[in-house]
């Protein structure tokens, strides 16, 4: 079976001058959570974050991204979605 690539966590900014560092404190926050401690222990990977221009709201969105064995992503789903 092959490895899952997931969504597991995502979260909206507006427009601001350096949208990386307005993206720090909300990433600390989910690595710190139960749901943030378990991809990053269970992650076939180290997980990704991508920050992406949102044009529906003049601002930014950052997406981070796993990859999950089946079982693992079955987990997941149960727990945290």
């Amino acid at each position: 079976m092959k490895n899952i690539s997931v969504i597991v966590h995502k979260f909206r900014m507006g427009d601001v001058e350096d949208p990386v560092l307005y993206a720090a404190e909300p990433l600390y926050k989910w690595e710190q959570s139960d749901a943030g401690k378990w991809i990053i222990q269970n992650s076939v990977e180290q997980p990704v974050w991508n920050l992406v221009p949102h044009a529906d709201f003049f601002g930014h969105e950052v997406i981070i991204k796993a990859i999950l064995t089946p079982e693992d992503h079955t987990y997941w789903k149960l727990k945290y979605e």
